[in-house]
């Protein structure tokens, strides 16, 4: 309940910055059309090698393995594009500015080199969890599981130190580490999980939202349909501002670390409380 309290309050102050940009949502939305058409642009490059064939006849090969990757890698870059972009603008706002979309992709832009850098980096990582995790059997999964966590923690201010300091990124995972030691001890855990209350949020919308549409399909089709289509609208709107939320008490928690003032939004004690010992 601390923890739900917590992130409630973290989701409160992030929502604060949210309704005074609200620009800062277009990001999340542009980053999910973007990723769409990269996914259906590499499936299809895929089956044009001979992907579905290859899956027919002797499996996953050396040419699947290199276009995983890629696939890895092209959608990291992605993600952490449009993110840099939502933490530059929110970062102009914690500073006092009214950031613009604008400014939110410039910054992105200047940090380009840095942030396919780190695209690497986290693709080559979540390739190598996910492969103990497929084929390491128990031992693999549990290994999988703590690195997972622990390479979460350890590189949780990579991108705002990426976009603030314009550092590379394997001096960025250096200096994520080191303020989030520095600041919060030798052995942390998180305290606080925006996603936790946006997951909740999200489970209350659909248990009402598809009860309330079987109720209406039982009335009539047109109606069940309508109301079909406004729970997915409403539960992608709800997956998008969780996005931007995390984003901004990104940066939050950043300037936080970096003994950064984020103004009265963000409470010191409540970003003091984001991590604890273990």
């Amino acid at each position: 309940m601390e923890r739900i309290a917590r992130s409630w309050q973290l989701v409160k102050a992030s929502w604060a910055v949210l309704r005074a940009d609200k620009e800062l949502l277009l990001f999340p939305v542009a980053s999910g059309i973007a990723s769409i058409a990269v996914v259906l642009v590499l499936f299809l490059g895929w089956v044009g090698t001979g992907g579905l064939d290859r899956l027919d006849g002797d499996g996953v090969g050396l040419v699947d393995l290199i276009l995983i990757y890629v696939f890895y890698f092209i959608t990291s870059s992605v993600v952490i594009f449009f993110n840099s972009a939502l933490i530059g603008a929110a970062n102009i706002r914690l500073d006092g500015g009214d950031p613009t979309l604008s400014d939110g992709f410039r910054i992105a832009f200047s940090h380009l080199p840095a942030i396919l850098g780190w695209a690497a980096i986290a693709a080559t990582v979540g390739l190598v969890l996910q492969a103990l995790r497929e084929r390491g059997g128990a031992l693999g999964f549990v290994v999988s599981l703590v690195g997972g966590i622990a390479w979460g923690l350890i590189t949780y201010l990579v991108l705002p130190i990426l976009v603030v300091e314009g550092i590379g990124p394997v001096d960025a995972i250096k200096r994520s580490a080191s303020l989030l030691r520095q600041t919060w001890g030798e052995q942390i855990v998180g305290n606080f999980s925006i996603g936790l209350v946006i997951g909740l949020a999200f489970i209350g919308v659909a248990l009402a939202g598809g009860l309330l549409t079987a109720v209406l399909f039982s009335i009539s089709v047109v109606l069940g349909a309508l109301g079909a289509v406004v729970l997915v609208a409403g539960l992608i709107i709800l997956a998008l501002i969780g996005a931007a939320l995390s984003g901004i008490f990104n940066i939050a928690l950043y300037r936080y670390a970096a003994g950064k003032d984020s103004g009265d939004l963000f409470p010191e004690e409540t970003l003091a409380g984001a991590f604890r010992a273990r």
